[in-house]
């Protein structure tokens, strides 16, 4: 199995996650989406500097790996490629800012230094909080509750469009890749002098599949709108979960709830 085919491997283990039945996979879909995106907007509006805030963030998504049933560990493996690049945004802050900004016990710290820790929850949360709503939300739902939230349809026909082709091209890469170490056995990956031709016959084989796969749309009936999954209506739970998300989200915006526990352990 090489890349490309793992890469489709992964690509159906998300469809699997999506189709397990939990309370949070039973969630309305649009009731999950807003309080993923309150939440997204909550974290990235702490300030730079306030990592002992941020910290009690971290405690919805691990509910809620608890709840959905799925490991942790999954959420950081799906992620292992971007999350590097998240974290590295903010490498560079203890160069820029050097300037202590508290003490811990002698040794100081800078605000760059904070500000990096801080850029970096902040990344990884939003991260798990996006994981958590393709985990636990099919493509398909997921689309229609955007409909649903009167998006504009050509945006979620794209967003459709755009997931489901990803599989198609990846499978295309699989059988080129396949085709090209069977013509140079022992070689390890693409050799530079075939990266043209190799992006090239990528390009028209998947124009081809792309008309194809449009012809049968066509044929099957499709005329620029899609027929997305139904949805159930939204229940009093959901309307409740909505409520205590967004609800407990703003009060640990607001209250300085590391400071309190503090106190109180104090």
């Amino acid at each position: 199995m090489n890349k490309m085919e793992m890469a489709l491997h992964e690509l159906a283990e998300m469809d699997e996650l999506a189709a397990q039945r939990s309370p949070v996979h039973q969630l309305h879909p649009a009731a999950k989406l807003i309080a993923t995106v309150i939440y997204i907007l909550v974290v990235v509006s702490f300030h730079k500097y306030d990592l002992g805030g941020l910290i009690p963030m971290v405690l919805w998504p691990v509910l809620l790996f608890q709840v959905s049933g799925i490991p942790v560990h999954t959420c950081f493996y799906k992620l292992r490629i971007v999350l590097p690049l998240v974290l590295a945004v903010g490498l560079f802050n203890p160069l820029l800012d050097r300037a202590p900004l508290l003490y811990l016990g002698t040794i100081p710290v800078s605000g760059g230094f904070l500000s990096m820790l801080t850029l970096m929850l902040k990344g990884t949360l939003c991260l798990m909080a996006s994981f958590l709503l393709m985990a636990t939300t099919s493509i398909d739902h997921l689309c229609g509750a955007l409909r649903k939230l009167h998006v504009p349809g050509l945006l979620v026909t794209l967003l459709l469009l755009t997931y489901r082709y990803v599989g198609v091209l990846t499978e295309e890469l699989a059988i080129m890749t396949d085709a090209y170490h069977l013509r140079a056995p022992g070689q390890k990956g693409i050799h530079v002098s075939a990266w043209g031709s190799f992006l090239g016959q990528l390009l028209l084989r998947s124009m081809d599949r792309a008309q194809e796969l449009y012809a049968s749309m066509l044929l099957r009936g499709y005329h620029e709108h899609f027929h997305y999954a139904p949805l159930r209506p939204f229940r009093g739970k959901d309307a409740v979960y909505l409520a205590v998300c967004a609800a407990v989200f703003v009060l640990l915006r607001l209250l300085p709830v590391t400071q309190m526990l503090g106190m109180l352990v104090v």
